[in-house]
């Protein structure tokens, strides 16, 4: 017995939907932004790296309230736990309890975890914020020597070349040491902050500067530039509307590579005494503390340094994967 006329038709119609789905998956395009998505979920370096970097931006965000729920003050002292003999914490671990997690500092006995949680919202910030200065100055400098070229580019190229050269920490370690107390509205550690930020993003924005002026270098020959450029556009529109959006991966990946590195300055820069002033928690300043008392209290040296080393690699692991899911010439 045959199947019914319009049953067959019904499956005909059923067969055609399907593969027609299917062709329309199968040539369906994706943008830039999910091939890369796509990669960097394959790199599970990098997702983890950038799973550690949210949970430290929520740490810092939130570092007092983590702090009030844990019923510690950063800069409360706790003589009753330091040894008056030899001015160590008492205890194993450099004074480790259920009230204190970390353990104390040595001589003045105020919370480490608290510490390091509050010294975590100064790394960040000064590493952010420099960052931001730097691609703001190094993009702009970068496309206009790329772009026009001639005595321009010149004067911007041997200025980034002069800045290369100059010694950045001796810079802002002399200049720290003339700063007024008061400055802008801001005292004390925020003006420390303001220049450690305004310096050291000053002196970061020739690295992404050349990156940029070599790509524009490229980008201004090519076919959609001189399309834009015989359809009557001005300069600032090809110069923001068709070569900086092309601009978006490298910057990106650089600004990524660059805050660790920031980081690092800020901690070096506290660890010589010309960061945040006392009592705001730093972490380069509890590793300045800490050389004193590593024989006597290793774990107060330890804390720090695992802060500092794991922010710094969980940034340089992120900038690698977020590299690699922008490379056009990577693998799918």
């Amino acid at each position: 017995m045959t199947a019914p006329l319009h049953d067959a038709v019904k499956a005909d119609d059923a067969d055609t939907d399907v593969a027609a789905d299917v062709a329309k998956r199968s040539v369906e395009g994706r943008s830039l932004g999910r091939i890369a998505w796509t990669r960097l979920k394959r790199d599970k370096l990098a997702v983890a790296g950038g799973v550690i970097v949210l949970f430290l931006i929520l740490v810092a965000i939130f570092a007092p309230l983590i702090t009030s729920i844990i019923g510690q003050d950063p800069n409360k002292y706790n003589q009753d736990l330091i040894d008056p003999l030899f001015g160590t914490p008492k205890g194993a671990l450099g004074g480790m309890s259920s009230e204190h997690l970390l353990g104390v500092e040595p001589v003045n006995g105020r919370d480490v975890f608290a510490r390091i949680v509050h010294g975590a919202r100064i790394s960040l910030l000064v590493g952010f914020l420099s960052a931001v200065v730097a691609v703001v100055l190094g993009t702009v400098l970068g496309l206009l020597a790329g772009y026009f070229g001639g005595w321009l580019d010149a004067l911007i190229s041997r200025l980034m070349d002069m800045l290369l050269a100059f010694p950045q920490l001796l810079f802002i370690i002399s200049l720290i040491a003339v700063m007024p107390d008061k400055l802008l509205g801001l005292e004390g550690t925020g003006v420390r902050l303001l220049v450690m930020i305004l310096v050291i993003g000053f002196f970061g924005w020739p690295y992404i500067g050349r990156i940029v002026r070599g790509q524009t270098l490229s980008l201004r020959e090519r076919e959609y530039v001189e399309a834009a450029r015989s359809l009557g556009a001005n300069k600032r529109y090809i110069l923001f509307k068709e070569l900086l959006p092309n601009l978006i991966a490298p910057i990106t990946v650089y600004t990524t590579l660059m805050i660790p590195t920031n980081i690092l300055t800020e901690a070096a820069l506290s660890f010589l005494g010309a960061g945040v002033k006392p009592p705001t928690a730093s972490w380069g300043q509890m590793l300045n503390q800490a050389v004193r008392y590593y024989e006597s209290d290793p774990m107060y040296m330890v804390v720090p340094g695992v802060a500092i080393f794991v922010t710094v690699l969980a940034f340089n692991l992120f900038g690698d994967g977020v590299r690699d899911a922008l490379d056009p010439k990577g693998t799918r």
